[in-house]
């Protein structure tokens, strides 16, 4: 699970973060080091399909980004799909 916008979506269906805090979150749930460039272009391509959108930054250094009623519902189906790919994955590993 490498796909930049699913893990920008899961992490902040936690709650709002600014870009590094995304990044560190990646790194710490799905072990996916996202680089300056892939972040920031993920999070471009988020906000404009309105998966995500800036909110008021406290510092003024950060930006804080939430994910979107829309954001979360791409969330949803991207993560049953690829429950679908999971469970049809262990089950085939399991006939051989």
């Amino acid at each position: 699970m490498s796909d930049p916008s699913l893990l920008i979506l899961a992490s902040l269906a936690e709650g709002d973060k600014h870009g590094y805090a995304i990044m560190e979150d990646v790194a710490t749930f799905a072990g996916v080091r996202l680089g300056a460039g892939t972040l920031y272009g993920a999070i471009t391509r988020l906000e404009e399909r309105g998966a995500i959108k800036p909110v008021k930054a406290t510092d003024s250094r950060r930006q804080p980004y939430r994910i979107t009623a829309a954001g979360r519902q791409q969330l949803q189906e991207q993560l049953s799909a690829l429950d679908q790919v999971v469970k049809t994955g262990i089950k085939r590993l399991r006939t051989i």
